[in-house]
């Protein structure tokens, strides 16, 4: 064999089949792309229509959008959910060593007093759930979702739980929940990102991280919005600038991006002429989704928005408009439920009352409001912080001290809506709250039911990134199948 034919012989022994349509991905992959666009030009493909990303779903979903309320800070279950008697008997003594030995905590120092639940409780609906009277709203929709009682993360300070829930790994760099959504389902609308962050009473620990893109493709990180002023920061026109004169400025720039992806084959040029794309549509379709004056005034007054003001109520309208117009995942963080404060103006009793005063009626407003409009049947709502609050009060001052502290064995989320059974409670803790006893569930398996309820296997939705495939639930994660329907 001469030395010209052997090199070409060596050369095609490496044309693997992966190699091969990567190879071609202007050849046959732009014949594939452009069936999928019924002609249309390559690069105007918006990698956000259905399939744009891994697919469609793995099999028929029950949910087709979701809604997540994160409460940053973590709320303490004692006080909302996890009704316990037993601890309130409990109230004021030494902690038993046993609930000490072995275990760390992010503050907690010596031996800290038991403290009792700082809210009452009643049983409500006709599934007889236990809600304390800091969610009177939320009591009478409680017939509507299904408790964790009993998930577990591996994590007890903010910012790595807060990574772990909604990436899946403590340490940033990976793909957020909102984000392996939207790469394995794509958006029902060109016009608006698939998926939208909104934030009230400042941000979380973990910062934008937490619903970045990390190597899945930059155009399935979330969208930062905002309900009061620009909807999107640096969205409009620079004065001077029409619609006519952007959308040249646009066509020109993605010319040259198309010239350089035919030199790079760079994948992620296709993702930047994608947002180009989207920026310039969401200039018009955005203000008009996000305008929630056009409600009508008794919707406004059922959810308590709070015209001018960056509040919970106002994401919640607004959560709830974005769905209704084929967003994909909607994410609203809420900061502020981190209580560790003394005395009773703070910590878990005034205090999280106060906070709590502002979700209740909104919470309750969006899950009244989906139902109406025929839309919770499709749409799946999860609540929940990063982890939950111990059952003995931190001993920084000694007596009087009502703030609990981080706590990851054992706290309470809950869901509805998108195939949820309602009126269930899943899991149940022992008598003072502190471990599972039943039904425990970690952060993994939050992660892979949200991913069923989507059509999506959580095991088949992988990525493949620096010579392995990653995915959201990492080697972890059962689908919860005792909360389905």
């Amino acid at each position: 064999m001469d030395i010209v034919n052997e090199a070409h012989f060596r050369q095609s022994e490496y044309n693997t089949r992966r190699h091969f349509l990567k190879k071609c991905v202007t050849g046959m992959g732009a014949v594939t792309l452009g069936s999928m666009m019924g002609g249309a030009n390559l690069f105007a493909k918006n990698l956000l229509s259905p399939g744009g990303g891994a697919g469609m779903p793995h099999f028929v979903p029950k949910a087709k959008h979701v809604i997540y309320l994160h409460m940053a800070g973590a709320p303490s279950q004692l006080e909302l959910f996890d009704y316990k008697p037993e601890l309130q008997k409990m109230n004021g003594q030494s902690c038993p060593p046993s609930l000490l030995e072995g275990k760390r905590f992010a503050f907690i120092r010596g031996v800290p007093q038991m403290l009792g639940p700082q809210s009452t409780f009643k049983q409500y609906g006709e599934s007889r759930t236990w809600v304390s009277d800091y969610l009177p709203r939320f009591a009478e929709v409680a017939d509507e979702v299904t408790f964790l009682k009993s998930v577990h993360t591996d994590e007890f300070n903010h910012a790595p739980a807060q990574f772990l829930m909604q990436t899946g790994s403590p340490r940033t760099g990976r793909p957020s929940l909102g984000g392996w959504v939207t790469y394995g389902l794509g958006s029902p609308n060109e016009n608006l990102p698939g998926f939208v962050v909104l934030l009230s009473a400042g941000g979380p620990t973990g910062g934008k991280r937490l619903w970045g893109s990390g190597f899945l493709p930059t155009v399935h990180q979330g969208v930062q919005c905002q309900s009061t002023g620009t909807p999107v920061q640096n969205l409009g026109n620079p004065k001077g600038v029409d619609s006519k004169m952007r959308k040249k400025s646009v066509d020109i720039i993605n010319k040259i991006n198309e010239l350089e992806y035919q030199e790079a084959q760079d994948p992620e040029i296709l993702t930047r002429i994608s947002q180009y794309e989207m920026a310039f549509k969401m200039q018009t379709s955005v203000p008009k989704v996000m305008n929630i004056d056009s409600e009508p005034d008794y919707i406004q007054k059922m959810y308590g928005v709070t015209p001018g003001k960056n509040s919970f109520a106002n994401n919640c309208l607004l959560a709830r408009r974005l769905v209704e117009n084929g967003v994909r995942f909607v994410q609203l963080y809420d900061d502020g439920w981190d209580m560790h404060g003394a005395g009773p103006g703070g910590g878990v009793g005034d205090g999280l009352r106060r906070k709590c005063k502002q979700i209740d009626q909104p919470i309750s407003a969006l899950l009244m409001d989906l139902k109406q409009r025929g839309m919770l049947e499709d749409t799946l709502v999860v609540w929940g912080g990063e982890f939950g609050r111990t059952p003995m009060m931190e001993a920084r001052t000694g007596k009087n001290f009502l703030g609990r502290d981080h706590h990851n064995e054992a706290f309470t989320m809950w869901m509805t809506g998108g195939g949820i059974k309602k009126g269930h409670t899943h899991g149940e803790t022992d008598e003072i709250g502190y471990s599972a006893i039943s039904g425990k569930v970690h952060v993994h398996d939050i992660q892979a039911t949200i991913l069923n309820q989507l059509g999506l296997d959580h095991e088949r939705l992988t990525y493949r990134f620096q010579g392995r495939d990653f995915r959201l639930t990492d080697v972890h994660g059962n689908v919860i199948k005792d909360i389905l329907t």
